[in-house]
């Protein structure tokens, strides 16, 4: 079985739900990166990046990136896609599943680390100033905004059927609802949306 060093948080969470949409079950081991957890030495021997998640392969093999580990989930269980069927297909999600990394999490993450995760992060990594949270937190409010107008009248944001762009942004969107922010707004699409990903079964965790 494989094994998913998991935790609080948006990263882990769409590993976590990309198994659940393909029934894959995973050994999860929870790591407490509110203790500091992640920061000991016997997790550093598993990531020395000390970031959740980090899958552990049948070989041995770890995996520390949320996105490729779902790509590898992908190539090793086909159905049901959830990074496109054809090559079409494929390329939207990847698409789609760019620009959202790019403006979406990277913006709201990188706000979030300068502002209230700012205890959390500082004494172990460079982080923005303070006073570049506002901006940050703007731009994936825009990119919401941007893909408000581009989905709207599609069932999912890289068309017709449920992907890996849609659990990605469902992840990043429902850590930013914990934080109180305003997502996804008077957006209705996006509304509607958030809803109908978030009774999915896969959603739970």
């Amino acid at each position: 079985m494989l094994k998913l060093y998991s935790s609080i948080g948006p990263n882990p969470y769409t590993v976590r739900m990309f198994a659940a949409e393909k029934g894959i079950p995973l050994d999860i081991q929870e790591v407490d990166i509110l203790k500091g957890e992640n920061r000991q030495d016997w997790y550093y021997a598993v990531n020395p990046l000390g970031s959740t998640p980090a899958l552990i392969l049948v070989d041995g093999t770890v995996v520390t990136e949320t996105l490729a580990s779902c790509e590898y989930l992908e190539e090793v269980c086909p159905k049901p896609a959830l990074i496109g069927a054809t090559p079409e297909e494929r390329a939207a999600v990847r698409s789609w599943v760019r620009r959202i990394d790019l403006n979406f999490v990277l913006p709201l993450t990188l706000g979030f680390r300068a502002s209230e995760g700012r205890p959390m992060f500082e004494p172990r990594m460079r982080v923005m100033q303070e006073a570049a949270a506002p901006d940050l937190k703007a731009m994936a409010q825009d990119f919401l905004t941007h893909i408000e107008q581009q989905c709207t009248g599609q069932d999912f944001i890289a068309g017709p059927a449920f992907s890996l762009a849609d659990i990605l942004l469902f992840c990043f969107v429902d850590f930013g609802r914990s934080l109180g922010y305003d997502m996804p707004g008077e957006r209705p699409w996006l509304s509607g949306w958030a809803d109908r990903v978030g009774i999915r079964s896969s959603a739970v965790g």
